[in-house]
């Protein structure tokens, strides 16, 4: 480009060979990229930036993996209920051969849980250089990153996305995963969103998503609460289907009732119960109005596919 990019509408659509991305064949390789949002870029400064794209197959139609098409429409079709999205994701890091846990003991394992989350400690946190490099650098790119924490399971985080209205979601999720990974490059660290990075007595990870819509935010918003909670639970395979990209298989293995899940074969739904499928949480309660978390999405899910089935249930 000869300048500055000021709107989206300044960049090109381009291609790429998507055989070497398994999303197509060697002999009708290109895939269309089509820019949809800007975001500064924190790695090389500037006047440079991350641009994200939806991709198209040849026909123009959208990509198997392209779930923000549909995503954007729905968005459209429901902006008056004004839905606002935070997602909270999850994330292992492991070292380099992306096999060990990062900082865990060469041979053997770390103290049962307990002492780890949120907190502080050589002896209780690794990686927290990766955490604080990786906040500044999506405050800088504008990605609406809003705070951070050590989680249940030793060299596990968490961090907070949003809240975000309708598409914006996706779009910031997305470029924010995309971030930490480059910035855990420079440490030599592997980031996992597997949802059960490691079998045994330890906690799985998640991307909870926190939803509301206006009328939800607004005085008496709890019986609209109530009526979202109980329409989504008519349709709990159907979501369970959606958050994570093998339709549950990953999710089966973190949803088994234990370890602050619900099982995922039934739907519940409770005030600050965090074994619940759906937790409302106790403040929300007090107040009469405010918002509702799903737990059940994974930490690997594509969030356009999860926001997607959400304002699908609630709001058609």
């Amino acid at each position: 480009m000869d300048g500055p990019i000021t709107s989206i509408d300044q960049l090109p659509e381009w291609n790429f060979d998507g055989s070497s991305t398994n999303q197509s064949t060697g002999r009708n390789s290109d895939i269309y990229i089509k820019p949809v949002s800007i975001f500064k870029d924190p790695f090389r400064r500037g006047d440079n930036i991350l641009v994200m794209c939806e991709c198209y197959a040849p026909d123009g139609t959208p990509h198997p993996t392209n779930k923000r098409e549909e995503c954007k429409k729905l968005m459209d079709e429901f902006a008056d209920e004004i839905p606002w999205f935070g997602i909270e994701q999850e994330y292992t890091m492991f070292d380099h051969t992306g096999k060990h846990p990062y900082g865990w003991p060469t041979n053997g394992y770390p103290g049962p849980q307990g002492p780890y989350y949120c907190g502080v400690g050589a002896d209780r946190v690794q990686g927290r250089k990766i955490v604080e490099a990786h906040y500044r650098a999506c405050m800088y790119a504008g990605v609406k990153i809003a705070g951070t924490n050590a989680e249940v399971m030793p060299s596990q985080w968490e961090y907070q996305v949003g809240p975000c209205e309708g598409i914006d979601m996706g779009d910031h999720l997305w470029v924010s995963r995309y971030i930490l990974c480059r910035v855990a490059e420079e440490f030599d660290v592997v980031i996992s969103f597997d949802p059960k990075p490691i079998d045994g007595d330890w906690n799985g990870a998640g991307c909870h998503t926190n939803i509301s819509t206006k009328a939800m935010r607004e005085e008496g918003g709890m019986e609209h609460i109530v009526k979202a909670i109980e329409k989504m639970s008519t349709k709990h395979d159907e979501h369970i289907r959606e958050y994570d990209p093998t339709n549950g298989k990953d999710n089966a293995r973190r949803l088994t009732g234990l370890h602050e899940t619900a099982s995922i074969h039934d739907f519940s739904y409770g005030v600050a119960n965090r074994g619940c499928s759906i937790r409302i949480p106790r403040q929300c309660e007090k107040d009469g109005y405010g918002y509702f978390e799903d737990r059940r999405p994974s930490s690997n899910c594509d969030p356009y596919a999860v926001t997607s089935i959400i304002i699908k249930s609630i709001c058609q």
